[in-house]
């Protein structure tokens, strides 16, 4: 089986002090950070794929564009979706989407390559080397 279009996985969380802009230093406020939901758009996104994915490979993330369209507080429920729209070769484009209880809370694309796992590595512990 390979990553086809349509291909979707949902992710859920709970918005904790720990998950908050306060916490992730990118503002003052306690709601769920942008960060984390990016972080959540991605884990939907290679969760999508990641059963068809041949035995070494991973999927990294390569380019994230959204918008975080409303804020939500310490207490609510979260969720991401990644579905499949595009696929070219070891090139996968996501259509991600967030939510809460109460409604979207952000929206946007995603970009993930297929990889070989030791290759990647390989290549990242090199940057390593005098």
């Amino acid at each position: 089986m390979s990553v086809t279009v349509g291909m979707k996985a949902r992710v859920e969380d709970t918005v904790t002090h720990e998950n908050t802009a306060v916490s992730a230093g990118s503002g003052t406020l306690p709601v769920f950070a942008t960060p984390f939901m990016c972080a959540l758009m991605e884990k939907a996104s290679w969760m999508a794929i990641a059963p068809v994915l041949n035995d070494g490979d991973s999927s990294v993330g390569t380019k994230l564009s959204i918008s975080h369209l409303s804020a939500s507080p310490v207490g609510l429920r979260v969720w991401a979706e990644g579905e499949v729209t595009a696929v070219d070769g070891k090139r996968i484009e996501f259509k991600v989407t967030a939510g809460d209880e109460k409604g979207l809370i952000g929206e946007g694309t995603h970009e993930r390559f297929i990889v070989t796992n030791d290759r990647f590595l390989t290549k990242a512990a090199k940057k390593l080397e005098d």
